[in-house]
This record gives C-alpha cells, sequence and structure tokens, in this order.
C-alpha cells in the first residue's frame, strides 16, 4: 500500500523551489532578450541604400538660343545629369534634323568658347534649366579625311608632270632630252615624304576633336596641291638643268673625321639618331621637316 505524500513535505517544498526558480530564471532571459533588442533598435535606424536614398532623379532642360538672333530654337527636356554635351547635341539633331551633332557649335555665354562635347551637362548647371548659344560652324569633315585628302593629292599630283603628260609638256621636246638621275630621285623623295605622311595619318595620329570645317581643308588642298604642281613642272621640266655643287656636298659629309682621323658622330641621348635634335629643341618633328625641304631645294636647285 502506497504511502500518499505530503505536499507540505520538504521534499515537495524543494521540487516547487526549483520549478519556481527555473520559471524565474526563464523570465529574466525573456526579459534580458527584449531589453538587448530594445538596446539595438535605439542605437540607430537602418539606413537605406544609396539606389532607395538617391532613387529620384532630377533631370535638367537646355534651352537652345541662337547666338546672333537671341531667339530660342528649341528646348531639349529630360536630360539626366550625367549626360554630356555630345548627348544634348544628338537630341537637338533629332528635333532640329538639319544641324547634325559636328555642325553645331555650343557656347555657355555668347561670346565664350565653344564647348567640348565631354564637357558633363551637371558641370554646367546652376538651376534646373540650361541656356546655351548655338552657332551654326558649317560643313564639317572630319581629321582622316582632312589629312588623306591633303597629302593624296601632292602624291599623285607630281607624278602625273613625272611622267610629262602631252598636255603639261611638248612631247618632242620631252623625247629628245635625257632625265638625270637628280630627276628620279627627287620623284623618289617627294613619293616617299607623302606616303610617311598618309601611314602617319591612319596609324600615328590621334586627334582631340573629330572634325573640322570644310572650308580648312579647302585652303589646305590649295596650299599644298598648288605648290607641288609649281614644284613638279620645274623639276621634270625636259629642259631642267641637273645641280652641279650637290655631289661634292655629299662627298664631303660622307667623309667626315676629326682631329684624330676618326669618323665623327654627333652626341646623341639615346641610340636612334633621330632623336638627336631633342638635345637643341622640345618638338624636332618640323625641324625635320623644314630641314626635309631646304634638303630638297638644295638636291634639285630650284626656285619654287
Amino acid at each position: 500500500m502506497l504511502k500518499r505524500q505530503n505536499p507540505s513535505t520538504p521534499e515537495h517544498s524543494k521540487d516547487l523551489a526549483a520549478d519556481g526558480g527555473a520559471l524565474s530564471m526563464s523570465h529574466n532571459d525573456s526579459r534580458s532578450f527584449l531589453n538587448l533588442s530594445q538596446l539595438v533598435l535605439s542605437a540607430g535606424q537602418i539606413k537605406p541604400s544609396p539606389a532607395l536614398k538617391h532613387s529620384k532623379i532630377t533631370y535638367f532642360e537646355v534651352e537652345i538660343v541662337d547666338v546672333q538672333s537671341k531667339k530660342q530654337i528649341c528646348i531639349v527636356d529630360k536630360v539626366p545629369p550625367a549626360s554630356t554635351l555630345l548627348d544634348v547635341k544628338h537630341k537637338f539633331h533629332k528635333a532640329c534634323p538639319q544641324w547634325y551633332p559636328s555642325r553645331v557649335g555650343l557656347q555657355l555665354e555668347r561670346n565664350g568658347p565653344f564647348l567640348k562635347d565631354s564637357v558633363s551637362i551637371q558641370s554646367l548647371a546652376v538651376s534646373s534649366i540650361i541656356t546655351l548659344y548655338f552657332t551654326d560652324l558649317g560643313q564639317q569633315v572630319g581629321w582622316t579625311t582632312f589629312f588623306l585628302t591633303e597629302y593624296t593629292g601632292p602624291l599623285l599630283i607630281y607624278l602625273l608632270f613625272y611622267i610629262r603628260l602631252s598636255t603639261i609638256y611638248d612631247q618632242v621636246e620631252s623625247r629628245k632630252n635625257f632625265r638625270h638621275p637628280v630627276v628620279h630621285l627627287a620623284c623618289f623623295c617627294h613619293c616617299l615624304h607623302y606616303i610617311r605622311h598618309l601611314l602617319e595619318t591612319l596609324f600615328v595620329h590621334k586627334f582631340s576633336e573629330g572634325h573640322t570645317p570644310l572650308k580648312n581643308m579647302i585652303k589646305g588642298c590649295a596650299f599644298y596641291w598648288g605648290f607641288t604642281s609649281w614644284i613638279a613642272y620645274y623639276i621634270n621640266h625636259p629642259r631642267y638643268t641637273p645641280p652641279s655643287g650637290n655631289h661634292f656636298i655629299n662627298v664631303a659629309l660622307a667623309h667626315q673625321t676629326n682631329t684624330e682621323g676618326n669618323r665623327t658622330c654627333f652626341p646623341s641621348p639615346t641610340y636612334n639618331p633621330f632623336t638627336w635634335l631633342f638635345l637643341l629643341v622640345s618638338c624636332p618633328n618640323y625641324t625635320y621637316e623644314a630641314g626635309s625641304w631646304i634638303s630638297f631645294t638644295v638636291m634639285t636647285q630650284t626656285l619654287p
């Protein structure tokens, strides 16, 4: 027969105390976790991501005004801050198709300089509306086209005089007179000079701006083509008299010696002799250009 235990016995009191202690500890842990959570939340709100913070983009309106009449031509709206002036020119071209981007010149002030295509619109903005002054730059051509046209002309024109066309020289006189070797040498040097220019235009030159007015190409072609015709006419003429002193100058230069009997050489910053002029001038490209034409003049002994 089992004996019923008295609830008031010491063993039962110990059990109740243990259960009560466990409940008290669980309650304290919950309260501590709640206090810790409130502390973290009160330390600072969670910052929104930059994408959410800057989700609203401010657009600009660009007012295009004629620089002469001061009349408004059009308004280019909804221009993002990251856009460049070239982007504005493309949108302006859509509104006014007769002015393609390379023909459009934009100024921040009427008498100010033309702005570059790479300028950011945001850097020009004082308010949400930007006023730019428009100037028609006229018909434009690319710099590569400019130089290829300018240098191809002298190359072909000189060859036309070299073969002595019947429309230029008298054929009877051309067949009768013997061509001096310097005439062939001059043709070779002249063609090599402009072939080098053409190759540099295609593979070496880098242009900061993509276009130039067409009138500049016309002036450049008139200069190069005109002087080439003048030079080639006299050098390839049947009555051309070959030079006499050039041979002795070349012989003297080929046998240069110093006081000790050794061949002399110019001091150079590198092993490339074409870099020697850097000791005298900062950019010797036009020094070589002038020197080559002076040498050509001495070699051919022609006034043009």
